[in-house]
């Protein structure tokens, strides 16, 4: 992939220094086009050339003599040259300006001479035509040079050829080389990049560090950025996974035990010899074992919302003082566990928490009810609310210290619940509510002393 890289980019290279040599050609022929087409005085209109060839207009005949106009002697004055106007014998008839040593008389050799070199005084001679007449004008010390070259047309255009032949192909070498350098720089980065989307393609999150990443640093960075995300995703992703055939695996069990009664028990009223005492006892249990199927459902579809924030919550400012006592009351009035001893006790009256008050009170009585169900009869549960949180306190059993860091876990039992019926998701679903308000459940214990279970939100 590297060198694939490499050779676009160095084709690419290839085809805009061709393209500009050939714009660069053109460009140039038609400028040589363009000067031989319109002359020498559409480039240059102060040369010396042009200003002779267009002083005829200052010249006159006068008593069939010619002669230099008053606007000829200025402009002579002003372009720093002299005249001689010449017969057609090359004998001067007349001038103006001209130095007195100048000649009064010019042979044909003389004058292609004069046109071609400059003299010892460095005066530089322009031929011009009047009528009959010609006009050698003259410039002392001209910034104008005349040089005479004798060209070979077929030798100029075969060296022309050759020279431009030879440019192109330094010039390609040259980009050739200038490209190849470049691509190595530019391409190695970019087939890295490469290699790492395909990496994450594949499902690779490793994080790389990346040797001379160049102009690419940024993009490196935000991959491994990229990359460090979807690694956590991915754990969440597995650990989501693993709950989920962990939920199937212990929801199949649990339901396997009841399904199995409730098929029993609808066997068993099948019978014609059952009596109707008989039939009554068994339509109780299919009814107890299907009430336990349904809450085991709804607390699975319940604590997998809460996990997944489904759960939309309906916030009220409460005052938690009055809440919790309602909900001690209730319990004090429910036959079932009219006979613990349970107590309430407040350190802050004004203590107010935005909360779902349905949640947040089958969070307190899921910890409740766990401490009642898992001791002895004689369990004291004490309620408090505190400055800033609630305290579930009780002086049973307590819970092993290898048992206390998974008692959150979905599904799990400690070595103090045996024979404890339930879903087995009460203290799971607790912390997942008090969770999704934003606060955090802190769990201490000892054997034999007692368990503590604080309710904090927002602090």
């Amino acid at each position: 992939m590297k060198w694939k890289l490499t050779a676009r980019y160095l084709i690419s290279v290839l085809i805009i220094v061709f393209i500009v040599i050939f714009i660069n050609t053109f460009i140039l022929i038609g400028m040589l086009f363009y000067q031989q087409t319109r002359g020498i005085d559409e480039v240059s209109s102060d040369s010396g050339e042009s200003f002779t060839r267009h002083f005829h207009k200052y010249l006159t005949i006068e008593n069939e003599l010619p002669s230099v106009s008053t606007e000829g002697i200025k402009a002579l004055q002003s372009f720093g040259a002299w005249i001689q106007i010449l017969d057609s014998n090359g004998q001067v008839v007349s001038s103006a300006l001209a130095p007195n040593d100048a000649s009064t008389h010019y042979s044909p050799i003389e004058l292609v001479h004069k046109y071609k070199y400059m003299d010892d005084q460095f005066v530089t001679y322009f031929v011009g035509e009047f009528e009959p007449y010609s006009y050698l004008i003259g410039v002392p010390d001209s910034k104008e040079e005349r040089v005479v070259f004798m060209l070979n047309a077929e030798s100029i255009f075969s060296y022309i050829t050759k020279s431009l032949f030879a440019i192109i192909i330094v010039d390609l070498l040259i980009a050739m080389l200038v490209g190849l350098l470049f691509s190595t720089v530019l391409t190695r980065p970019v087939s890295n990049l490469i290699d790492r989307i395909t990496q994450l393609k594949t499902r690779n999150f490793t994080v790389q560090e990346t040797k001379r990443p160049g102009i690419y640093k940024p993009v490196f960075a935000n991959l491994n950025d990229v990359s460090q995300t979807l690694q956590e995703h991915e754990k969440d992703r597995l650990k989501l996974e693993k709950m989920r055939d962990e939920w199937i695996s212990n929801v199949s069990h649990d339901l396997k035990t009841p399904l199995a009664s409730i098929q029993g028990y609808a066997e068993l009223l099948c019978d014609q010899d059952v009596s109707q005492m008989e039939r009554l006892e068994y339509a109780e249990v299919i009814e107890r074992q299907s009430i336990y199927m349904k809450d085991l459902l709804d607390d699975f579809n319940l604590t997998i919302r809460l996990r997944n924030q489904e759960m939309p919550l309906k916030l009220q400012e409460t005052r938690l003082e009055s809440f919790v006592r309602e909900i001690v009351i209730d319990l004090l009035n429910d036959p079932q566990f009219g006979k613990y001893e349970i107590s309430f006790i407040s350190a802050s009256q004004n203590l107010k928490w935005n909360i779902d008050r349905h949640l947040m009170k089958r969070a307190i009585l899921n910890f409740v009810y766990n401490a009642l169900i898992h001791n002895d009869a004689n369990i004291a549960v004490t309620i408090r609310v505190t400055l800033d949180s609630i305290l579930i306190e009780d002086n049973g059993k307590g819970i092993a210290a290898h048992d206390l860091e998974q008692i959150f876990e979905r599904y799990y039992r400690g070595t103090n619940t045996d024979n404890i019926r339930g879903t087995g998701l009460g203290m799971a679903i607790s912390r997942d509510i008090i969770e999704a308000h934003g606060g955090r459940v802190i769990l201490s214990s000892k054997v034999a002393i007692g368990t503590t279970v604080e309710i904090r939100i927002g602090g």
